[in-house]
């Protein structure tokens, strides 16, 4: 999160931040050679009345063919618009980026700063490592992993609880709590100015 906000001319708005229902934080390996796999793992927060949320864990998945070539590791944002978008990753259900909402490259740098009205539920944003011709998530399959949230609050929770605030965070996300009360500072900041 940190990393992508830092890039110059290409970070996030902080009104994009300001504004957002939930983020998806999710970092996604592909590789290919003619035919392509993609696999990550990541967590998801939406605003709740009391702040953010605790983190819900998600993986996803998918494949593709076609003229792709190379091996990357990708970091990904997914700014969550409005509540349909977290109402859907709340589901626990399978999830496929393009299908089910609809996702687009979110506006960037400071230009975007003001007057920014979303025109999807999800806006992505990424930091990539590696060399990879020919990139795209449509149709990627996101899927929430109970199992990894059952492990980090020690009994077994729904997305929908964790999402919408009933369940109380462990210690563990403090470091994800305090960098999004950061940002969340910053951007009220800049819109008091």
């Amino acid at each position: 999160m940190q990393q992508i906000q830092t890039m110059p001319d290409r970070g996030i708005p902080q009104s994009i931040i300001h504004n957002a229902q939930g983020l998806a934080i999710i970092r996604i390996y592909k590789a290919a050679a003619g035919f392509s796999g993609r696999v990550g793992s990541g967590v998801v927060v939406a605003r709740t009345k009391n702040g953010w949320s605790g983190p819900a864990f998600v993986s996803i998945g998918g494949a593709g063919w076609g003229p792709q070539i190379g091996v990357q590791a990708t970091d990904f944002v997914f700014v969550l618009n409005n509540r349909n978008a977290v109402d859907a990753f709340s589901r626990g259900a399978n999830l496929t980026l393009g299908g089910d909402l609809s996702v687009t490259a979110g506006p960037m740098g400071r230009n975007a700063e003001a007057g920014v009205t979303p025109i999807a539920a999800v806006y992505t944003y990424s930091q990539s490592k590696g060399l990879f011709v020919g990139a795209s998530l449509e149709g990627a399959i996101l899927a929430s992993r109970p199992s990894a949230d059952r492990e980090f609050y020690g009994r077994d929770v729904s997305p929908r609880a964790i999402l919408n605030g009933w369940v109380k965070a462990p210690r563990a996300a403090a470091p994800l709590s305090v960098a999004l009360m950061g940002h969340q500072h910053t951007s009220m900041g800049m819109t008091q100015r």
